[in-house]
């Protein structure tokens, strides 16, 4: 039981370090960019203030 759950351990630390290393690569490309980066919040934006009006609009 313990070899199961040391190698259950050790694919889990590996699947996390590659998704940290492309999510590292995915943030270098969007902070490179200004003009995604502008875009992106307001994309962000928009999509709260959607939420809120929903939210006052809603019935309760």
């Amino acid at each position: 039981m313990l070899s199961l759950s040391a190698v259950f351990m050790l694919m889990t630390f590996v699947v996390f370090v590659v998704y940290g290393l492309l999510a590292a690569a995915i943030r270098d490309h969007v902070i490179s960019r200004p003009r995604l980066l502008t875009w992106m919040r307001r994309t962000f934006a928009a999509a709260f203030v959607a939420q809120g009006a929903k939210l006052a609009v809603a019935n309760r």
